[in-house]
Formats: structure tokens, C-alpha cells, sequence
């Protein structure tokens, strides 16, 4: 069996393109001893950690790769495995990926962490690992880096000729031109970030659009009922409410969706949808926009609920729901880019949505000012727009914040 694994390790890093890379590949460094990568399904995880090994250790002979999802980890534990390797083969430096399918994952890297330390251990899994509330704590332990879907920025660099840097918030409020000047020439621009909202967010759009929403709807049912079934304690018959609550989220707006309401139409009590509904965040399935208004954070229910992406609102629209709402795209658009950029964004009753001390209203191109005066840092974002004007930005604009 071990042979298996070998040849797996072997024909994966040399299948792997090293064309292109996601842009946390640039980022991705094994300065610590214990270095986890989180994200949701199908954002490229394995493959970033593949193209590492291939560019950096491949050549070194010292590293090994294997997913932990693998039949032969129901016969021996990942701790023994690691040991032999170490021990028989000089082997120093693990990539472990789906870790998450593993039962007692970390448990066994806190022990191989503490009992190897010449050993270097690089994990992946699913966006809900724990690594502060677990028994076993890793968070002072490990680096922890978490990988986004594509945004626009990167979808336009695998599909144009062109790089782009992508530009932190601040300078996309206070130096707006400067992004101008970068897209300016780049043809069909409108028509591009058309393509992105319906299939650009995962990586494997590139392989077969015609398949791109089936492959959305397979992420869906494996992380419902593999990751959230391997992770969480639940029973199999509570699962159709995960697939129930996505199929709500198709159908009514975002701010017309309350947790009663959802119990209500699940025949469940309101504390247990709200475990579900942090599950589905926590997996990369949906987006929760608190108030900004209010008491803590923790204590307060969501203003907003939306799917997570934009891709998978389309996918789920295109195989049960209605057509879907453009100005729902327009808002889930933003917040998936502003998330995946690591900024807080809250509900506001002033406007749309507050980031630090802006506000900020979505709309589309005839979307006027006029319910924002004498209040400054209010900027209007407006989709089938190119050029900013003061206090006037592209929607697009925010797909370049990673």
C-alpha cells in the first residue's frame, strides 16, 4: 500500500501544471514547522501545495505528499505512518492533505509536532478546521494561511495576456485613477467580469464550462455530506437541511430571510438553524453580514444571508431555482470580494454596508446620491460602469483587493 501512495505522490507531481498559480502562492512559505492551508472545496488547495513541492523540495527527495482521505489510514494511524517514513526513509517534510477526514488529526500532528522536531508538516482541509477551540490546540503551533476563491484580478490574468497587482483598500478608495489606468486596455472588460460572476470563482472553470455547474453542485453534496458529516456530530437524516436552507437562499432576498423564518419552513427550532447556518459559513457554502448597529457580534443575528459566491448562486439558480436577481449578484459579488480579503463588513441602516468608517451603496449605473446628503465617506458602487468619479467606484473594482 505504501507503494500506492508513492506512485500517487510521484503521477500527481507530474501532472500538475505550473503555468499559473494562485496569488497566495507567493505568500506560501514553510517558515514554521507546522503549516496549515484552509479553504473551501475546489479553490485550488491541493494544487498550490502540489506546484510548491514541485518548484521547491520535489528535487530534494526528502518530502513526501498523500491525502489523508486515503483507505490505507483505516489500517495504520497517520502518526505511525509519518514515524516509519521519518525513521526508514529520512523523509522530513509532510504535505497532508484532506486532513479533516482524518478523526484524530489533531491530536497526531500536536504529537508528531512535539515528538520530531526536525520534522516540517504542511496540512490542508476544509475551511471549518478549529485550530483554537480543539482539544489539542495547534494555533500557537502552526502558520495558518486560508485560500479564497479566484478573484476578478486573477480570473482577467488567466484569461488575458496581462498581470495585474492587486491593491489594498485604502488605495482603492484614495487612488482609484491608478486602477483605471491598469484595465484601461484590456478589451471586453465588461463582458469578462459578465463570464466571472457566472463561472470564474473556482479554478476548474477553465477545464469544461459546459460542466462547470454540475461540478459546483458535486462540491455542494461532498461538502455536505462528506466534510460536514466527517467534522461535525451530526445524523444523517439532519443533512437534507443543509441542501434545504442553500435552496431557500435561491429563492428569497437577502434581506428578507430571518433564521424564525427558516425554522419555521424546516420544522426546526431557531438555535439549531443558526448552528447550521455557521456550519454553511464555516464551510464556504454561505455568507452571514451581521448589523453594525447593535450589541456584540456574537449575540446578534444576521441581517443578511447569501450563498457564498456568485458562481454558486448561479449554479444552484440554473438547477432549482428561479432566474436569478441581478441585484443580489451585485451585492454578493462585493461582499465575497471584501470577505476574501480578510476586511469586516457589516449591515448598516445608513447605507448598504459599512467597512471601518465608509459606507457603501450598491446599485447599478442611474444609482444617485441623494439619500447620503451631508453624510460624508459614503461611496456609491455601480455595476455596467468603467470609470470611477468622486466618490463613485466600479463594482469590478473590488475584484482586485486580492
Amino acid at each position: 500500500m505504501l507503494d500506492s501512495l508513492k506512485n500517487i505522490f510521484h503521477r500527481l507531481i507530474g501532472e500538475v501544471s505550473t503555468e499559473s498559480y494562485r496569488f497566495l502562492y507567493e505568500k506560501f512559505t514553510l517558515s514554521n514547522r507546522l503549516v496549515g492551508l484552509v479553504g473551501a472545496r475546489g479553490v485550488g488547495k491541493t494544487t498550490l501545495l502540489l506546484q510548491y513541492i514541485k518548484n521547491n523540495l520535489y528535487d530534494k527527495k526528502k518530502v513526501f505528499y498523500f491525502s489523508a482521505d486515503h483507505i490505507y489510514f483505516n489500517q495504520i494511524t497517520l502518526y505511525k505512518f509519518v514515524e516509519d517514513l521519518f525513521l526508514t526513509e529520512g523523509i522530513n517534510i509532510f504535505f497532508i492533505d484532506e486532513i479533516h477526514k482524518y478523526k484524530n488529526w489533531n491530536q497526531e500532528l500536536k504529537n508528531l509536532y512535539d515528538g520530531f522536531p526536525s520534522l516540517t508538516i504542511v496540512f490542508s482541509g476544509s475551511s471549518s478546521l478549529d485550530l483554537i477551540k480543539g482539544n489539542y490546540d495547534l494555533s500557537r503551533r502552526s502558520k495558518l494561511y486560508t485560500l479564497p476563491g479566484l478573484s476578478f484580478r486573477e480570473y482577467l490574468q488567466f484569461n488575458t495576456d496581462h498581470h495585474f497587482l492587486s491593491v489594498s483598500f485604502k488605495e482603492l478608495l484614495e487612488n482609484k485613477d491608478n486602477l483605471l489606468k491598469e484595465v484601461t486596455y484590456v478589451s471586453a472588460l465588461k463582458g469578462h467580469f459578465k463570464n466571472y460572476l457566472r463561472q470564474g470563482f473556482y479554478p476548474f472553470f477553465h477545464d469544461d464550462p459546459t460542466s462547470y455547474y454540475q461540478k459546483i453542485l458535486t462540491v455542494i453534496d461532498k461538502t455536505i455530506y462528506e466534510d460536514i458529516v466527517n467534522f461535525y456530530s451530526l445524523k444523517t437524516v439532519n443533512l437534507e437541511h443543509f441542501k434545504k436552507i442553500l435552496l431557500f437562499l435561491t429563492t428569497i432576498p437577502p434581506g428578507e430571510m430571518t433564521i424564525h423564518n427558516l425554522a419555521k419552513n424546516l420544522s426546526i427550532d431557531d438555535k439549531t438553524v443558526q448552528n447550521y447556518l455557521t456550519i454553511l459559513q464555516d464551510t464556504g457554502l454561505i455568507q452571514m453580514v451581521y448589523p453594525y448597529e447593535g450589541g456584540n457580534q456574537g449575540l446578534r443575528k444576521p441581517a443578511k444571508l447569501f450563498l457564498s459566491n456568485t458562481n454558486l448562486q448561479y449554479a444552484l439558480n440554473s438547477h432549482a431555482g428561479p432566474e436569478t436577481e441581478l441585484g443580489t449578484i451585485r451585492e454578493l459579488f462585493f461582499i465575497q470580494s471584501i470577505k476574501s480579503s480578510n476586511l469586516e463588513i457589516f449591515h448598516s441602516k445608513q447605507g448598504d454596508y459599512q467597512i471601518e468608517s465608509y459606507l457603501f451603496e450598491i446599485g447599478g449605473k442611474n444609482k444617485n446620491r441623494s439619500q447620503f446628503k451631508g453624510i460624508k465617506d459614503v461611496f456609491l458602487v455601480k455595476d455596467d460602469i468603467l470609470m470611477p468619479q468622486k466618490h463613485t467606484l466600479p463594482l469590478f473594482y473590488f475584484g482586485f483587493l486580492y
